[in-house]
């Protein structure tokens, strides 16, 4: 199984850059699960979300298991999310 580059250049880079507001790219996540095959991994949720929507509690989860994070990438997924 081949890694998956970390590269946030070129026409469809696998993560965003971190004034972009990190995290991966749906390009990076679709890569991600065609070599991962039954990965459940999705992208950020970003736009509004109905209150107790599924959306609404990955959002949650993300944010309580991200509260730590204060680096800099750490930061920008954080507002990215919303948290």
């Amino acid at each position: 199984m081949s890694k998956l580059s970390r590269s946030t250049r070129g026409p469809k880079p696998n993560f965003r850059k971190t004034k972009d507001g990190a995290g991966m790219t749906a390009a990076g996540v679709k890569k991600y699960r065609a070599q991962n095959p039954g990965s459940k991994l999705k992208t950020a949720v970003t736009g509004k979300v109905k209150p107790g929507s599924k959306a609404a509690k990955r959002r949650k989860a993300f944010c309580a298991r991200s509260k730590n994070w204060t680096g800099e990438r750490g930061k920008a997924a954080r507002a990215r999310w919303k948290c």
